[in-house]
């Protein structure tokens, strides 16, 4: 199956930014290698901001941790420093505040 016959077909686009209140997010799946004190590291890294582990290996991790870009962005810089293997990213998604739909 090729890419282009998965993708969803978009019907309306709202630039949320423009148009007031609104809330964002991003999800990143973060694989850290990590033995010894490195491991230990990666664990209390993950715990700071707030990351869950969702598959552990004894030589590895894959976190997954949400929030606004600069906080992932200095999560995934962090685990450079011990072991950074691999990252996937959302991208962000928004939904607009209040009891309105955008």
């Amino acid at each position: 199956v090729d890419a282009v016959d998965r993708l969803v077909p978009v019907h309306r686009v709202h630039d949320l930014t423009a148009e007031g209140d609104h809330v964002e997010r991003e999800l990143a799946l973060v694989k850290v290698r990590g033995t010894g004190d490195q491991r230990i590291e990666a664990l209390r890294l993950a715990e700071v901001y707030r990351a869950r582990v969702v598959d552990a290996t004894t030589s590895s991790f894959v976190f997954e941790v949400t929030g606004g870009t600069s906080k992932i962005d200095k999560f995934v810089e962090l685990m450079g420093e011990v072991g950074l293997i691999e990252v996937a990213r959302t991208g962000i998604v928004a939904i607009a505040r209040g009891k309105d739909a955008a």
